[in-house]
């Protein structure tokens, strides 16, 4: 049995904009966990029985649109702290690159994408921590290279 080929942790970054239209890209420091969530928004219409109407219908289901979420938790780094505010306050989406590398190939996602939540929370004893989330602001165009 051969064993799948795998990306470890740190191998799958997000990155914002270091400033809008820079095209230069940075992985914010402090995250311990991150997701990347691709959806696709469907329409559902009832497929009736032509030949038994009295037939129980199954559902038909066509592709409306796609969207694509981050979120992601972690310590709040001092290095990033003002990287993150900028980006939550700011009225336009900001430019993300989302990147998983494999051994042999990196497959990335890059577009626009909105700051929808920062959630900075500590426990008593602890350290600060923050939660985010983003939301795509249009097209994230997937590219895959050697």
């Amino acid at each position: 049995m051969a064993q799948p080929t795998t990306a470890r942790f740190g191998k799958f970054r997000i990155k914002l904009e270091t400033a809008p239209g820079s095209g230069i890209f940075a992985a914010p420091c402090g995250f311990t966990s991150k997701s990347l969530t691709l959806t696709k928004n469907l329409t559902e219409v009832n497929l009736p029985d032509c030949e038994d109407p009295d037939a129980v219908a199954w559902v038909g289901r066509d592709a409306e649109s796609l969207s694509a979420s981050v979120s992601g938790e972690g310590v709040l780094a001092a290095e990033s702290v003002e990287t993150w505010l900028d980006a939550w306050e700011s009225v336009d989406s900001i430019g993300v690159m989302l990147e998983i590398e494999f051994p042999a190939k990196t497959v990335t996602w890059a577009g626009k994408m909105h700051i929808a939540t920062l959630n900075p929370s500590s426990e008593q004893g602890g350290r600060v921590t923050m939660s985010t989330e983003m939301q795509s602001d249009g097209e994230l165009v997937r590219t895959v290279s050697p």
